[in-house]
């Protein structure tokens, strides 16, 4: 079936009542037939549903769907975008090991691999995206994952997912992409060899900004890279935890199960039923709505790229954007996404435009119908040292759009205003 197809169809068979749209299983858990079915759904002898923390009726649609988007064998959702970069990470690495990670990424990313995953032993060593020299010389005997984003957030650049993957592949390692921005219906990574693509569902998966949830998906084959690979002893060996369980003989997707059997099971970052609902509904109209974000985005991004006051603009759809070619490899249709940013002179002009504007709202989030705006180094990135802030590209004059579902006249207009405040 094609993408658009997948994204109405795909995961959901008709229960007895014969329900168009997709029941919300609002429990928190499920009986069973008797003692035999509970002890058999347990020894994963059966699959079913035993309690909503590990799987749920209306979360496993939202599951089958989105892997079906992304062409991957299975998906596993989580209560929020950074719970599914943090169960990816430790699915893979544990005390004593590192990963590696490009330097061009989400804010919250970068604190939670430089800080938080720090705490639990796992070292973060980064990379420029567009440097494989560098990618290669941080890799080692104790390297778990190789993570990047396919399009960034907030430099908008695009990564060389062939190259990544060569190189991961060299060293037997699990890459891990966040395709948030480009979603699956622009770029499908895992048809190109990446192992594990994470999502925040809190983007353009929903597209309302109505719910926050995250989700990871496992491509097809994974478990065969993950056999008998020393990197991966865990999923080789009896986990005590789940009776003598070894993950990657069971004939299951291995990366999956275990995050549900072991991470969802301790740790519990599980998504509600209504938010795995209100995704589902969002991806019924993705396809649509990631054309429209992509048109109004290209739009701004060619009257942006003409104002005297900008000194730069990010966006791979603009051919004298560095990114084009790949943009054009990658992507479909060479479409970029609704994500871009702008460069003017100073922090202070910055903010100043920010606060001019009407139509777009000021917000740290991304992907919603309505059109955003945000001055990363004092939100999102103020964290970071005016160094640290170049060196993943985000210098203090950068805004970033979310360019929404208006018209794009309208989106232009506002922007024009607002700059001629500066």
């Amino acid at each position: 079936m094609d993408i658009e197809t997948l994204a109405l169809h795909a995961g959901y068979e008709k229960d007895a009542h014969g329900t168009m749209a997709v029941p919300i299983y609002q429990s928190t858990a499920y009986e069973f037939r008797d003692a035999e079915h509970a002890a058999n759904l347990f020894a994963l002898k059966e699959l079913g549903n035993i309690y909503t923390r590990l799987n749920n009726p209306t979360t496993d649609v939202f599951e089958k769907r989105f892997a079906a988007l992304e062409g991957g064998e299975a998906a596993i959702a989580t209560s929020s975008g950074m719970a599914a970069i943090f169960y990816a990470f430790a699915n893979l690495a544990a005390a004593g090991e590192n990963i590696v990670c490009a330097s061009q990424a989400y804010g919250g990313t970068l604190t939670q691999t430089a800080h938080t995953l720090k705490r639990f032993g796992i070292e973060a060593r980064f990379f420029n995206v567009h440097d494989m020299e560098e990618l290669r010389s941080k890799i080692d005997d104790k390297t778990r994952a190789i993570f990047f984003e396919t399009l960034t957030n907030p430099s908008i650049d695009v990564a060389d997912i062939d190259a990544i993957v060569a190189i991961a592949n060299e060293h037997g390692i699990v890459s891990v992409t966040d395709n948030t921005v480009a979603t699956p219906i622009l770029c499908q990574p895992l048809l190109r060899g990446v192992d594990v693509s994470v999502h925040s569902a809190s983007k353009y998966t929903t597209g309302q900004g109505l719910a926050i949830g995250g989700i990871m998906v496992e491509r097809k084959g994974l478990t065969d890279k993950l056999k008998s690979n020393p990197r991966y002893a865990h999923f080789n060996e009896p986990d005590e935890s789940y009776h003598g369980l070894v993950y990657t003989e069971v004939g299951l997707p291995a990366f999956t199960l275990r995050a549900r059997l072991s991470l969802l099971r301790d740790l519990g970052a599980a998504p509600s039923p209504f938010n795995s609902w209100l995704f589902i509904q969002g991806m019924e109209t993705l396809p649509l709505r990631m054309q429209k974000h992509s048109q109004n985005a290209l739009a701004v991004a060619k009257f942006l790229e003409e104002h005297p006051k900008v000194k730069k603009v990010n966006y791979p759809g603009l051919p004298s954007n560095p990114n084009y070619k790949m943009a054009q490899k990658y992507f479909k249709d060479g479409m970029a996404s609704g994500l871009l940013s702008f460069e003017l002179g100073s922090f202070e002009e910055a903010k100043k435009v920010v606060d001019s504007v009407e139509i777009f709202s000021l917000v740290v989030n991304i992907g919603d119908s309505k059109s955003i705006i945000t001055h990363p180094a004092s939100t999102t990135h103020q964290q970071l040292s005016e160094e640290e802030l170049v060196a993943c590209g985000v210098p203090s004059g950068l805004i970033r759009l979310s360019c929404g579902l208006e018209s794009s006249n309208d989106l232009i207009e506002d922007l024009k205003q607002a700059l001629e405040r500066v």
